[in-house]
């Protein structure tokens, strides 16, 4: 084995290793950016169920 055998195979080490982390992250990344959208929308519509709801029950004037 010469020097540039082992040099490209801890190359192709380190690319698996840094591609899987940075997928991993991306994932992650857009698990979460989904589950903040769906939490707003589900915050809106109860926010809008509340407000129908307590405006129905108290009348105003």
């Amino acid at each position: 084995m010469n020097k540039t055998t082992i040099i490209t195979g801890i190359g192709v080490i380190v690319s698996i290793v840094v591609a899987w982390w940075l997928v991993g992250f991306v994932f992650s990344a857009l698990a979460f950016l989904i589950r903040v959208i769906m939490v707003l929308f589900v915050a809106g519509l109860v926010f809008v169920g509340l407000r129908s709801l307590l405006s129905r029950s108290s009348p105003r004037g």
